[in-house]
């Protein structure tokens, strides 16, 4: 028999979204500067207890860092294998729900925050157990025992994190036969739009979810034992360009769910209209103009891309739902796809990626590429990422020519520009877009870089629909 457990806070979805800073933290649990995992389990002798295996919260001193896990093992006659995925993605929902708890990410990246108001009312980890419990059995009638693990335990966490990382890639194994082009239906995914309102998820055999936590089988399952529940069926439609991965109907769903602010998607480019990112993605590729080649940094990476910004700082530019061509959110299991970026050369324009990263998905670089491609421990700044290139004989090197013949063209631009102030301006090949915002600029502004050395004493940045006054 459970215990019966008062719950100290609100619980539902009003407290969805809700974000805690770092003034208003009590305590984080895993996140990128600690370890930790989520993970549920299928199993034949599943209790109905909750385990607390090292510190409870209130034994956790105030702005303190512990790893965590969360492990949950539940049992039903009709329960399969096949739907620990789909319940274990529930995981972050469910902790949403909780007043002052902050849940993002997924798996072995997940990262928790817990604010001092609910601390104060005396929140504890037993409370979010018995949350999990309840929201399990009412929302999965199938489902007859929940047995919850919350465990603070440094030692506990880590051995349990291999075992772990075991199943995630023995549930990643099961798409590898199966394609786009060998189903009629992809699904969908709604679940981040608490943290990104414009964002949707499309899950197919050759992609799975941004957070690397459900794939298509998962999906599948879920829009089944939940048909009203956050992922859904999507039509695949007409197939208007299957080296980018467009289909008509795709983009009717995914109009309609964004509320009409993405009216079309990509799945497999980079550059032209890529799949908006949410916010628990894995990894981003991002778009490097002076190399015309893609960079690619995980969330567990804590240094510094070869653009000099860290992996937060272009997740800020990309999250949110928004749609941002020459930046995407993306799980690292996608990066051993076939269809991996390919309407943009895919492995062929990869130019760096972190070394912890590259040996994770080494088996799914093509064989010719994977001395060519750089890493932190080979370069550290644009200069030497061109000078490894160039000594590798990277793929992108041949494109730098055609690149340098935009010289000429731009030249006359260029002098017209000058004439109208005094700066000391040498530019040079390709273009680059960066989002909105970027870098503290305003919204509506773009910027267009093409491959510049720029000197000057002033800067003028206008909007996009303003012209420059000759003087």
């Amino acid at each position: 028999m459970a215990e019966n457990i008062e719950i100290p806070v609100s619980v539902g979805p009003m407290n969805e979204g809700e974000r805690v800073r770092g003034p208003d933290m009590f305590a984080e649990l895993a996140g990128p500067k600690s370890y930790g995992f989520e993970l549920v389990k299928v199993v034949d002798n599943a209790s109905d207890e909750i385990h607390v295996i090292g510190k409870e919260l209130d034994e956790m001193e105030e702005g303190s860092r512990t790893p965590f896990a969360v492990i949950v093992n539940v049992g039903g006659e009709s329960l399969e294998e096949d739907l620990e995925g789909v319940l274990e993605r529930r995981i972050h929902e469910i902790f949403n729900y909780i007043e002052g708890v902050m849940h993002l990410n997924q798996r072995d990246s997940v990262w928790i925050r817990i604010n001092k108001d609910s601390a104060e009312k005396g929140l504890k980890l037993k409370h979010i157990g018995r949350v999990i419990q309840d929201i399990y059995k009412a929302e999965f009638p199938f489902i007859k025992h929940v047995e919850v693990k919350l465990i603070t335990e440094p030692d506990v966490v880590k051995d349990e994190l291999e075992k772990a990382r075991e199943i995630y890639a023995k549930r990643d194994e099961k798409t590898k036969n199966l394609h786009e082009e060998d189903v009629d239906v992809f699904y969908g995914c709604i679940m981040c739009q608490s943290f990104a309102p414009t964002h949707v998820c499309v899950i197919t055999p050759d992609k799975p979810a941004l957070c690397g936590g459900i794939n298509y089988f998962d999906a599948r399952a879920a829009s089944k034992i939940d048909p009203e529940g956050p992922i859904f069926e999507i039509p695949k439609g007409n197939c208007l360009d299957e080296n980018k991965g467009i289909y008509d109907a795709v983009n009717d769903v995914i109009y309609e769910r964004s509320q009409g602010a993405i009216e079309a998607m990509t799945l497999h480019s980079v550059m032209d209209r890529p799949s908006t990112s949410c916010g628990c993605f894995e990894a981003i590729t991002f778009y490097i103009p002076e190399v015309d080649g893609f960079g690619i940094v995980d969330r567990s990476y804590k240094g510094e891309t070869p653009i000099g910004v860290p992996f937060s700082a272009l997740a800020g530019q990309c999250s949110g739902g928004r749609q941002v061509e020459g930046f995407c959110g993306m799980s690292i299991s996608y990066m051993k796809s076939p269809k991996f970026f390919q309407a943009d050369g895919g492995w062929k324009r990869v130019v760096w990626l972190p070394k912890e990263l590259k040996e994770k998905v080494k088996d799914g670089i093509l064989e010719e590429m994977i001395d060519k491609i750089a890493t932190e421990e080979d370069v550290s700044n644009i200069t030497e990422l061109q000078e490894f290139l160039k000594n590798k004989n990277h793929p992108v090197v041949e494109n730098w020519g055609s690149m340098e013949e935009e010289v000429g063209t731009d030249e006359e631009e260029v002098e017209r520009e000058e004439s109208y102030g005094d700066e000391e301006t040498e530019m040079s090949v390709s273009t680059m877009n960066l989002p909105t915002g970027f870098g503290g600029l305003p919204h509506n502004v773009k910027i267009i870089l093409k491959n510049a050395t720029i000197k000057a004493e002033k800067i003028i940045i206008m909007r996009e629909t303003e012209k420059p006054k000759k003087k």
